[in-house]
């Protein structure tokens, strides 16, 4: 883009941002906000206490003014002549404004009163998280630009000693001496949030009144109950939201950090803690939250826009404050990991399902798809992608919001993305918000891509030909009619007119400042002084440590230089493969140029911003968006990859509880609904016990391998059940089918055909125990598993098979779930004949654990079958005894004694020192009997529990001691030998022992094990088609 017209740009934004703060100034201060058609000041509703959109923000203490102070100070760097030119002094401005907020509170002294106020004494109820990033921030942001802590371009403070002993610096010919009056009104306005953080759970209550606290809520407590159910005093909204209780970070620990006062810091870090530790187990949070008890409220969805935003801004953005200060940094930058990978994982719609990817709502708890629509405040995520280096994720996000704008020339607060696209009913309004502005800002920043600014361009004219009226700027009503609301929030100077500012100043301080410095979610900037961390990092660390700071520094993620520009093209992202896939999902290359776009064409005057032609004109056409995109920008040779379409099958099963032919009398079956009862919710997925009509919806996408260098590698495809009849399942969950439900199902059909796994089976181990009381479960903490194979997926559902076994009658004691393939699973199972007499369900009573562990079978020449005999064929019955010996050797150096071989069916060996192949010519030759060995156990201790066991090759026949070959081969497994794994075989030997290594014989331990089954499951798995259905597990 040319520097002239970035000049013309930056000087109609300045133009912008006065327009709307002179008017507020001349017809609205010193109330809250401006209401720009009828020229008054908008104020709170009294006679409406419960208009929560107005009262929650409005807190009568010139809200606005506030709000701009950090936006003049950011205007007070820019072009010294543009402003003289314009009749502008920016930084007078700014001091001007501080002294009125001065005169109207007072100094923020105890005691001191302003023509107002005695500091923030009002009767107002306002939001605590509204009245934090608006007030509080505004404030702080303020007094690091007034101290010079935050850069003001020719602004440097000179401290003189004042006569109460502080430091302060004159501004305006002795108008106003500055010795941190808003610091200490900042703290006095925080003070006042304080007392609606007592609640047991550490969320603050959402609502708090600057003079009286929080008595409505106590209050209600005592309130008469009526007959009719009412109350004489109704109880007062707790719910408060995830980012409204756990964005209070920023503001409350610079002021703690600035004021010695640390009450502010701790509280809001126990609150943004407290919200974290209620994320579900997928990883999610939600909007809704009671503050009193901790609960998620309903609907229970998850997303990234409203309600949830800010915690996440939060979270990276705490990490940036934080760092170099303590320890806690690192803990911020973990949640923000953790959740933007849940984020990605169950929200963002994944290409190969939509036209371009998106994130829309989905089931808090499950990770199932709920909504697919698009609220105008998520806008901002592709700015915190931006600050957290991932451009590329970024971009993507960050066209479709440009293609919506291109569209409406606005962006609607909520856009719905099925049925070609349509707005919310309930909502057709742009309010001014920041939030995609701030996104092209940050990318800008970090691609130097001139697509951005013609980005910006395009907001700004759209705005200025959509939003001017006399008094200010007015809301959109409506985006598509373009009637205006009579409302300027104070966020379109604080910060829509800030980012459009800085977007447009390429060399302004803040553009290139190196720092630990960030934005709050106001729009405000935000530093703890070099002063303050200087002592707060105290003394010197030593050498070694300070070493291993700065590597684990060198490791840390960076954010990716700026790509070269393209020849010719210049603009890498207009020459990106799914630009046209952003444009096709909003339907833009269907939408004709839009009629509201045409303007006059009108000099600016005071009844006019000055229309152009630009301003209502593409330089293309509005299939290309923005729709400022000029000529020279777009690709001549620009190709767009094809839209990936979704492979969806679904099965539907036919009515199954009839095998006769002849018609059922049942009600589900004549209405072709699956029985009562077939399809049961559990904790990790569905139940189904009949497919008896019952239709699955199912999606195919790749399926991943996950290698032990941790690297996921694609290879191939599979089936995901994504829904059963109209319920959506998360990407996580598991369809599991018991044997009951397979009565009936065509063992032939080609579209759901059963499988067996060749690759893994479970060892099933029952080790003699006591379990205290009846259907107790106990789970431990859980590892989580990165893994998408179905080899890999079986160790994770065990766990779930043991709850489907207590409802048949067995009874679970321990369920723990380790990394993959070493996942051990423990169920008390009990015969399925036998009565509990026991009346004292309190005391304890014998039952024997059952382990199910996973084993690897081997591959190549040596393999040998396993035995039949030793496959489970029925979970509900005790399993057989068969004799285990635990030789604690790698069965390398010395061969086996023969009496082990033909006393004991199960040999259990270590891995390591020799092949598989010369572990099994170790074993003498025996005569086949139903006591001799019929399975080799090899327990790997190399990994410990990594859960990356590789397939075991036996590359030759199997041969005896004296090299001939063995006619009857002996099978082998592998398993993880974790510490549990080996202790569970440890109580199943009845004969132990190792080699003497002076005699080579085996000397025996005396103990004997408590071990009283031992079997092999067969794992299973089905397919349609050919390809594997991942998520659906046969029980």
């Amino acid at each position: 883009m040319a520097d002239d017209t970035i000049r013309s740009l930056r000087r109609d934004t300045r133009n912008l941002f006065y327009h709307g703060y002179d008017n507020y100034m001349r017809h609205a201060f010193p109330e809250d906000e401006l209401a720009p058609l009828s020229c008054k000041p908008q104020t709170r509703n009294r006679d409406n206490p419960a208009d929560i959109g107005l009262n929650d923000v409005l807190g009568n203490y010139s809200l606005t003014l506030v709000d701009s102070l950090s936006t003049l100070a950011i205007l007070a760097s820019g072009d010294e002549q543009e402003n003289r030119e314009e009749g502008r002094d920016p930084l007078r401005d700014f001091q001007s404004g501080v002294r009125s907020v001065v005169e109207l509170y007072g100094d923020g002294r105890q005691g001191s009163c302003g023509s107002r106020a005695c500091g923030f004494d009002l009767d107002s109820k306002v939001q605590v998280f509204e009245t934090n990033i608006r007030g509080v921030g505004g404030l702080l942001s303020a007094h690091l630009f007034a101290i010079g802590e935050l850069p003001i371009r020719g602004y440097k403070p000179v401290w003189v000693e004042l006569e109460d002993g502080t430091r302060g610096t004159e501004w305006g010919n002795g108008e106003l001496v500055y010795s941190g009056q808003l610091l200490r009104l900042a703290h006095d306005l925080a003070s006042r949030l304080l007392p609606a953080f007592s609640t047991a759970t550490g969320l603050p209550y959402p609502r708090v009144n600057l003079r009286h606290g929080i008595p409505f809520y106590h209050d209600a407590e005592t309130g008469v109950c009526r007959l009719d159910g009412t109350s004489s005093d109704p109880r007062e909204i707790t719910e408060t939201c995830a980012a409204g209780a756990g964005s209070l970070v920023l503001e409350f620990t610079t002021l703690s950090r600035l004021t010695g006062d640390d009450r502010f810091e701790k509280l809001a870090k126990k609150a943004f803690w407290a919200v974290w530790s209620r994320r579900s187990p997928t990883g999610l949070v939600g909007g809704g939250i009671d503050a009193e008890s901790g609960q998620w409220t309903l609907p229970p969805l998850a997303g990234i826009g409203a309600g949830i935003d800010s915690f996440f801004e939060y979270a990276f953005k705490s990490h940036i404050l934080l760092s170099g200060l303590d320890d806690g940094s690192a803990t911020f930058l973990d949640v923000w990991t953790q959740a933007h990978a849940s984020i990605t994982h169950h929200i963002r719609r994944p290409p190969n399902s939509e036209k371009h990817p998106f994130y829309g709502q989905s089931d808090l708890f499950s990770g199932a798809h709920r909504c697919n629509w698009i609220d105008n405040l998520s806008a901002y995520y592709p700015g915190l992608l931006t600050l957290a280096g991932l451009i590329d994720e970024a971009i993507e996000s960050h066209l479709l919001f440009s293609a919506l704008w291109t569209r409406y020339s606005a962006l609607p607060e909520r856009w719905h993305t099925f049925n070609g696209g349509f707005i919310d009913a309930n909502f057709h309004h742009w309010a001014g918000r920041p939030e995609f502005i701030e996104s092209t800002w940050y990318l800008y920043q970090a691609t130097k891509d001139p697509w951005f600014l013609h980005t910006g361009e395009m907001v700004l004219r759209d705005v200025r030909r959509r939003c001017w009226v006399a008094c200010g700027w007015a809301d959109l009503g409506d985006v598509v009619s373009g009637e205006l609301r009579d409302r300027m929030e104070s966020f379109f100077l604080g910060e829509t007119a800030k980012y459009l500012f800085l977007l447009f100043q390429p060399d302004h301080p803040l553009n290139t400042m190196d720092g630990n410095f960030v934005f709050s979610t106001e729009g405000h900037p935000l530093v703890i002084p070099k002063s303050v961390r200087k002592n707060a990092t105290g003394a010197r660390k030593p050498k070694k440590e300070e070493e291993k700071k700065e590597k684990e520094a060198s490791t840390q993620p960076t954010c990716p230089i700026p790509p070269s520009p393209l020849p010719l093209t210049l603009s890498n992202t207009a020459n990106r493969h799914d630009l046209f896939h952003a444009a096709a999902l909003a339907n833009l290359h269907l939408v004709p140029i839009n009629p509201a776009r045409s303007s006059p064409l009108l000099e600016a005057s005071n009844s006019s911003p000055g229309i152009s032609l630009a301003d209502i004109r593409s330089p293309t056409n509005y299939t290309f968006y923005p729709w400022t995109l000029p000529q020279n920008l777009i690709p001549a040779k620009g190709t767009s990859s094809p839209i990936k379409g979704a492979v969806i099958s679904t099965l539907t099963f036919p009515d199954l509880t009839n095998t006769e032919g002849e018609k059922s009398s049942s009600p589900a079956s004549n209405l072709r609904l699956p029985p009562f009862g077939a399809i049961q919710k559990v904790l990790e997925g569905v139940l189904i016990t009949s497919l008896s009509n019952v239709r699955l919806s199912m999606v195919q996408e790749s399926r991943a391998h996950l290698q032990p260098d941790g690297v996921q590698i694609e290879v191939g495809k599979e089936f995901r059940v994504q829904g059963i009849a109209n319920w959506a399942l998360g990407r996580d969950e598991k369809v599991l089918v018991s044997g009951q439900a397979l009565e009936g199902v065509s063992p032939a059909d080609p579209h759901f055909t059963r499988v067996r796994d060749l690759e893994w089976v479970d060892l099933v181990v029952e080790v003699g125990g006591v379990v205290e009381g009846v259907d107790e479960v106990r789970v431990e903490q859980e590892v989580e598993v990165g893994n998408g194979t179905l080899d890999r997926m079986m160790a994770e559902v065990e766990r779930m098979v043991g709850g489907f076994l207590g409802d048949l009658g067995v009874d679970v004691e321990v369920v723990q779930s380790q990394p993959a393939t070493s996942a051990i699973t423990s169920v008390a199972a009990t015969p399925i004949n036998a009565k509990n007499t026991q009346t004292d369900t309190t005391q304890p009573r014998p039952s024997v654990p059952r382990h199910l562990i996973p084993a690897i079978l081997p591959t190549g020449a040596g393999v040998a079958p396993l035995p039949s005999h030793l496959e489970l064929t029925d979970a509900m019955v005790m399993l057989p005894n068969h004799k285990t010996f635990f030789l604690d050797s790698t069965l390398c150096t010395h061969a086996l004694p023969a009496w082990i071989a033909k006393s004991y069916s199960i040999l259990v060996i270590r891995r390591g020192e020799c092949s598989f192949n010369e572990k099994l010519a170790n074993i003498p030759a025996f005569v086949p009997s139903s006591e001799s060995l019929q399975l080799v156990i090899v327990l790997d201790n190399s990994g410990a529990g990594r859960g990356d066991l590789i397939r075991p090759l036996l590359e030759t026949v199997q041969r005896t001691p004296t090299g001939l070959e063995r006619k009857h081969a002996v099978a082998m497994v592998l398993v993880d030998g974790l510490a549990e794994t080996e202790k569970v075989f440890w109580g199943l030997a009845s004969g132990k022992g190792g080699f003497d290594e002076g005699s080579g014989k085996v000397v025996e331990a005396g103990e004997t094990g408590s071990g009283q089954g031992f079997a092999v499951k067969r794992r299973y798995w089905f397919e349609s088609m050919g390809v594997p259905i991942g998520n659906l597990i046969v029980l």
